[in-house]
Parts: C-alpha cells; sequence; structure tokens
C-alpha cells in the first residue's frame, strides 16, 4: 500500500495485544455502566470505538464476527435484549470495514470526523431495538455520545497505535 507523505511506518500489530485492548475496552465499559454515571445515554461506548479502531487498522484480525460476540457479551452484562448491541457492533464493524482503505488516508482529525457517523447509526441501530421492544426513551443526552466517542478519537489512534511506532533508527546507512 502507498503511504501518504509524512506517515511513520508501523511496526506489525502485536495479536496478544489487539485483543487484550478489546478485552480492557469491554471491561472498561462494564465499569462504567455500573459506576457512578450508571447507564446514562451520554456516555460513550468505548468498546465500540476501539472495536472501530481495530476493524480499521487490521480487518483481517477483528471482523464482524468478533464484533458479534463482544456485542453478546455487552447484551448479556447490560441485561438488554439479546443481540440489540450485537447488531449495533456488528454493522458498525461493516461499515468500518469499507471505509478502512479511504479512512487510512486522511490526518487523524479528519478520521474522527468520518467515523462520527458510524457511531451515530450504531446508536441508532441501539435506541431503535430497545424502542421495538418497549423499551424507554432514554433521553436526548443520547446524542452527545456519538459525538464523545468521535472526540475520543485522536486518543484511541495515539493510545492503541504506541506499540507499533519504530523508534528512530539513527543507522545513516539504512533509510527506514
Amino acid at each position: 500500500m502507498i503511504m501518504r507523505q509524512g506517515q511513520q511506518l508501523l511496526l506489525p500489530a502485536n495479536p496478544v495485544f489487539i485483543w487484550s485492548s478489546l478485552l480492557g475496552a469491554l471491561l472498561l465499559n462494564m465499569l462504567l455502566n455500573m459506576g457512578v454515571l450508571g447507564r446514562s445515554a451520554w456516555v460513550p461506548d468505548l468498546l465500540a470505538l476501539v472495536l472501530v479502531f481495530w476493524t480499521v487498522h487490521q480487518p483481517l484480525r477483528i471482523s464482524i464476527g468478533a464484533a458479534f460476540l463482544f456485542g453478546l457479551l455487552m447484551d448479556a452484562h447490560q441485561g438488554s435484549l439479546l443481540g440489540q448491541h450485537a447488531l449495533a457492533y456488528t454493522v458498525l464493524s461493516f461499515f468500518a470495514i469499507t471505509l478502512h482503505r479511504r479512512l487510512l488516508w486522511f490526518p487523524v482529525p479528519s478520521q474522527a470526523l468520518q467515523v462520527l457517523p458510524l457511531f451515530a447509526a450504531a446508536h441508532g441501530i441501539a435506541l431503535a431495538m430497545r424502542m421495538m421492544s418497549g423499551g424507554v426513551f432514554p433521553g436526548w443526552a443520547l446524542v452527545l455520545a456519538p459525538f464523545l466517542e468521535a472526540s475520543l478519537w485522536p486518543l484511541a489512534t495515539l493510545i492503541l497505535l504506541a506499540p507499533q511506532r519504530r523508534a528512530p533508527d539513527p543507522d545513516e546507512v539504512r533509510p527506514l
């Protein structure tokens, strides 16, 4: 793949780091749901953020099946309609895979703007599933969650790509 000007060459992603970051995001989501904030509608879904990040950066390792599995785990944890998060995460992962080649050509702030509709669609799907099953409308604060997730995209990029960044090589013979 041709890289854009000034883009840093990254080391291969460690599968253990990928899966541990996904499990860590799942546990952090669970802690946020049980904490002081409870199940507030405006709280960003960190698992969705990390799932989209790895689906964009490693689409062959993190696929739609992994998104479905993590969605089922979130459904079981929250006691919500079984398949609500699974469907939302699956659609989110599908659209992230379809956009991943184009998305990586842009700088990180532009990427955050482009993943915003993905997060909004995932929250819309989860809300539609909740409302169709007879749930209560969580309030208009739900609109803030996709914006918070998109604003966390640069931080997630910085943290999750840190192990792959190469140290500056002082060797003058080799350009890489």
